[in-house]
Formats: C-alpha cells, sequence, structure tokens
C-alpha cells in the first residue's frame, strides 16, 4: 500500500469535512438573524473563505510553517521530502481551521457590520495574526514550546485547536464586538434588554448539525497522518458534544438555541485533550462547556451589555480557554489520562492565545474604524444588510409580490 498516498487522500477528506463546516457556520448565522440579514450572513461566510484562502497561501502558511509555495511543480510536490504533494493538502487542511477564524468573528458583529471593512479584516487576521500565534504551537516558532517544557515540565498541547483556533476566534471577537457596538434598538436607556429574535430555528439546527458532522474530520484528522489517527479522539468529540447538548438542555431550560450551541460548545473544548484525556473526562469537559456557554451567554449579552450575535465570545472564547486548560488536568495520569501534559503550561499557553487575541482584536478593529469606518449607517442597518449591500433578499419572488 503507498502509505504516502493514502495520506494525502486521508488528509483531503479532513480537509473537506472541515470544508463543510463552513456551511455550517453560515446556516448557524442565517437561523439566528433576523430574515433581512440572511444573504449578507451567506454571502460574509464564504467570501471570507475566499480572502482567508488568498492571505494564507501568500502570506499566513510560511509565518506559521516556514513553506511558502513559488516553486516550480515537482519541488511543490516533494515540499518535506515526500513526492505526493503532502503538504499541498496539509495546507488546504489548515486553511479551513484559519479560515475558521473570521467565521466565527463573523457570527459576533452580524447585522451591522459594513462588508468592505470586513474582509479587510479577515485578510489581516488570517494572513498576520492568526498564524503567528498558530507557529507558537503548531511551528514551533521563536522557541515558545521548548521555554514552557524547560520551565514547566510539558509543552502546550492543543490536539486540534482549542485556543489556536476557537479561543483566538472568540477573542478577537470581543475586540470586534466592543468596537462596533450594539444593533439599534437591542440595549434601553433604563438598561434592558430587548430581545430581537432570530428568523428562522430550522437553520439554527441545520447549521449546529452540520458542524457536529464536520467536527470529527476537524478532530480526528488532525492526526495528520492515517497511522496516528486515534478512535479516543472520536469517542471523546463524541463523548464532550452529548455532555455539552445536554448541560446546555437544563441550564437554558429547553431552549433550541442554547441546546444546539451546547453541543458546539463541548466539541470546542474538547478540541485540545481529545487525544489524551479518559472519555469520562471528555464527558465532564463538554457539560462544563455547555452550561458554561448559556451562563457566559447570559453574562456577556446582559451585564456586559456586548452585542454578540451569536454568542461566539462564551462558545468559542470561553469554551476554547477552557478546553485548553482542561488537557492539562483530565490529561494527567491521576485522572486517567494519556499523560504528557502539565496544568501550568496549558494555563500560560492558554493565556498566552487569549492575551494575543484580546489585543490585536481591539487593534485592527480600532484601526479598521478609525480609517475606514467599521458600521453600516443606521438606515441601512434599519433596511437590512441584504438589501443596502447585495441589492436582494432571501426571498426576492415573496419580496416582489408584496410590493
Amino acid at each position: 500500500m503507498n502509505t504516502a498516498g493514502f495520506d494525502v487522500f486521508f488528509l483531503t477528506m479532513g480537509a473537506a469535512m472541515v470544508l463543510a463546516m463552513h456551511a455550517g457556520f453560515a446556516f448557524l448565522e442565517v437561523g439566528t438573524v433576523r430574515r433581512k440579514n440572511q444573504v449578507n450572513a451567506l454571502i460574509r461566510v464564504i467570501t471570507d473563505f475566499g480572502f482567508s484562502t488568498v492571505a494564507y497561501f501568500f502570506v499566513g502558511f510560511s509565518i506559521a510553517y516556514g513553506i511558502t509555495f513559488f516553486e516550480p511543480v515537482p519541488k511543490l510536490m516533494a515540499i518535506g521530502g515526500g513526492s505526493n504533494g503532502y503538504e499541498l493538502v496539509h495546507f488546504f487542511f489548515l486553511l479551513t481551521f484559519a479560515a475558521a477564524v473570521p467565521a466565527i468573528i463573523s457570527g459576533g458583529i452580524t447585522e451591522r457590520v459594513r462588508f468592505w471593512p470586513n474582509a479587510l479584516a479577515t485578510v489581516i487576521i488570517v494572513g498576520l495574526i492568526y498564524p503567528f500565534y498558530e507557529g507558537l504551537i503548531w511551528g514551533g516558532n521563536f522557541g515558545y514550546q521548548a521555554w514552557l517544557e524547560t520551565n514547566f515540565g510539558a509543552q502546550f498541547h492543543d490536539f486540534a485547536g482549542s485556543v489556536v483556533v476557537h479561543a483566538m476566534g472568540g477573542f478577537l471577537a470581543l475586540g470586534a464586538v466592543a468596537i462596533l457596538g450594539a444593533r439599534k434598538g437591542r440595549y434601553r436607556a433604563d438598561g434592558g434588554v430587548n430581545a430581537i429574535l432570530p428568523s428562522n430555528i430550522p437553520f439554527l439546527a441545520l447549521g449546529s448539525w452540520i458542524l457536529c458532522v464536520g467536527w470529527f474530520g476537524f478532530n480526528v484528522m488532525s492526526a495528520g497522518t492515517g497511522d496516528q489517527t486515534s478512535g479516543l479522539v472520536a469517542i471523546n468529540s463524541l463523548l464532550a458534544m452529548v455532555g455539552g447538548l445536554l448541560a446546555a438542555l437544563v441550564a437554558g431550560k429547553n431552549d433550541p438555541g442554547f441546546v444546539h450551541n451546547g453541543a458546539l460548545a463541548g466539541l470546542v473544548a474538547i478540541c485540545a485533550g481529545s487525544d489524551i484525556v479518559h472519555p469520562l473526562g471528555a464527558l465532564f469537559i463538554g457539560v462544563v462547556a455547555g452550561s458554561g456557554f448559556v451562563y457566559g451567554f447570559q453574562f456577556v449579552q446582559n451585564k456586559l451589555k456586548l452585542d454578540d450575535v451569536l454568542g461566539v465570545i462564551p462558545l468559542h472564547g470561553f469554551c476554547g480557554a477552557w478546553g485548553g486548560i482542561a488537557a492539562g488536568i483530565f490529561g494527567s495520569v491521576a485522572m486517567g489520562g494519556v499523560g504528557g501534559v502539565t496544568f501550568l503550561s496549558q494555563l500560560i499557553g492558554t493565556l498566552t492565545g487569549v492575551s494575543i487575541a484580546v489585543f490585536e482584536g481591539f487593534v485592527i478593529y480600532g484601526l479598521i474604524l478609525l480609517f475606514f469606518g467599521l458600521r453600516l449607517s443606521e438606515e441601512d442597518e434599519y433596511q437590512g444588510a441584504d438589501l443596502a449591500i447585495h441589492n436582494i433578499s432571501s426571498y426576492p419572488e415573496e419580496d416582489m409580490a408584496n410590493h
């Protein structure tokens, strides 16, 4: 059997599964936003993927891993010493992770963000900011992992990106949401909160299901090669997902939005330690993440007064950080895990990612606001981004009949 060829096929299937997750991001957002913003949500998710591909191909991948693609095809096929172009499909796989970051941010700033300034932020984040931290953790850059191992007993372990992808996206969104401001009518002068209802629960549920299925490519195929694949990753992902959705069911009092996002919360949290924790630990990690998402969503919306539409700060930010830290607890031998991790390395590695994301989120979106503007006009926001930006609604024939 040609193992090199199989590895290329294996990772291509993983990349395709994570690519499909972007449809999940899109439909989760479409179902959550108001009807007048559905087309805009679809367009931003798919075009953000396009902008991410270009930024990561020309700049980001080389920052993270020191690999460029400006060589003749025979040399491209042999990068890393093989002959099947493994690093080319490895780029594709890792691109789908990188592009998830602006897809995450999109859910927080939807319904009032301008199109082209948002595209500029995507290019900067995927070309520069995300690859910097990705390179520290997965690329071995700047001796960061070696420093952690020397001083705290182990490298920072993030098998499939609880912190590298999800916490990074969630906490970058913090700056974006804060700078952009709330949707008109969301908060009252007396401090109360007005409900803005989702447009389509079935679309929201569909988005969650697509993400849940694709997540097994996200996690299991992070092994990189077929011979490194672990059934432990699969069952841990499953149990964390179930723990998250059941905990959110109880904490969220049967609310369908909380239930479907609770499943995602469990999956976000298990990414980091999915290859080292015991299945019972994975279930517990999911339970904490699912309930934590519900209470985190309420805290962000009602206490901090941050209009994070899809709850990406608690879902990806809080739960991603919990996953990074939890790997240092439940991945230990004392807790039935594989070992090879320390709590302090996990804590410091997580806080490093969170700090970079929070700081850069405020810097990037603050500068874009200053130089280009970031928010739709009040008139355009009232009309809806579909007509204001794309000149078409999600149900054009129906709208024509009503006129």
